[in-house]
């Protein structure tokens, strides 16, 4: 990992940004403190939802959320968080 200044990183920022092509993590300082990270930027890989589904059939899930209610995203009345816990 290299360690730059500010006015260094400023000044040769395109050789920098060849370094972090190649994989290098470039940490840019300010009076000798780290401030930021130059990183190589890396596609956002998502979910992979057939995965989720080989899981759930390797462990016989076949339906992973059974039951819904009806009400389940109805509002909860006015006075759900005054009333005491039972």
């Amino acid at each position: 990992m290299k360690t730059v200044s500010i006015k260094e990183a400023r000044d040769h920022f395109g050789e920098l940004a060849r370094q972090v092509e190649q994989g290098e993590t470039v940490t840019v300082t300010r009076d000798g403190k780290p401030v930021l990270d130059i990183v190589p930027h890396e596609q956002p890989t998502g979910i992979d939802l057939e995965a989720g589904r080989a899981y759930l059939r390797a462990r016989g899930i076949a339906i992973p959320v059974p039951y819904i209610a009806d009400d389940f995203d109805d509002p909860l009345p006015e006075d759900f968080l005054l009333r005491p816990m039972q």
